[in-house]
């Protein structure tokens, strides 16, 4: 199996050390810069599948490059590390174009688990895509995001725009586990204990509604997402 390329952007030794020879055991090739201004020559020359990247380094700092690399590379998943902890500095990095944010110190696992989930994600988008007809196949269902419906045989079910936006977030982090606060983000924007209540309800009626497929589960993981398998 080809290994995923990711390019690893940090200046602290020590830590690009800890943190690249746990990814390359996890299967990743990985590339490591620690020079803001190298960055982008190495995004060239290494082509990465995926891109983490420390905000705070010598010569440039990571929200300009993610910029940058934003429009040589639209769809490359990046992912910011840093020691910022400011709600200003988690939301100039989503608008400079990351698409996760992990705060230092941060564990392997988690690294791992939102790795696994935004290249899912990005394969997901890309498969959505080879179904110009707008239909997704979910087992033995066909899930119609645009139409907001869910059908197996001659049953038609309408879904709610966030029931709808909920099964596209598991369906394209299928057979990964997607964080439950990430869920809550992208779907009610805020990740408090009203909202999260409120996706306990919603993850019900989903397993309700897919209940005719045996092979399909949303799997809870205890103190961090869901694992969608679809067999």
């Amino acid at each position: 199996m080809q290994k995923v390329k990711l390019l690893y952007v940090e200046d602290e030794p020590f830590l690009g050390k800890i943190v690249k020879e746990s990814l390359e055991s996890r299967g990743f090739e990985v590339h490591m810069v620690a020079d803001g201004g190298k960055v982008l020559t190495a995004l060239k020359q290494f082509q990465p599948d995926i891109c983490v990247l420390d905000v705070m380094l010598p010569n440039r700092d990571g929200f300009s490059l993610a910029e940058e690399i934003r429009r040589l590379r639209p769809s490359l998943p990046i992912v910011f590390v840093t020691a910022k902890t400011q709600t200003e500095d988690v939301l100039q990095g989503f608008a400079t174009g990351g698409n996760d944010y992990l705060r230092k110190p941060f564990s392997m696992e988690e690294l791992i688990v939102r790795l696994h989930n935004l290249l899912a994600l990005a394969k997901g988008r890309s498969q959505a895509l080879a179904h110009p007809a707008g239909i997704v196949p979910i087992g033995r269902y066909e899930f119609l995001p645009l139409k907001y419906e869910l059908r197996i045989g001659e049953k038609t079910r309408k879904l709610s725009a966030r029931e709808a936006d909920l099964l596209k977030i598991l369906m394209e982090n299928r057979n990964f586990t997607v964080a439950r606060k990430d869920i809550l983000m992208k779907v009610w924007g805020d990740d408090n204990f009203f909202n999260s209540r409120n996706l306990d309800v919603y993850i019900t009626k989903l397993r309700d509604y897919l209940r005719d497929d045996p092979a399909i589960e949303i799997i809870t993981i205890k103190g961090v997402g869901y694992h969608f398998v679809t067999g």
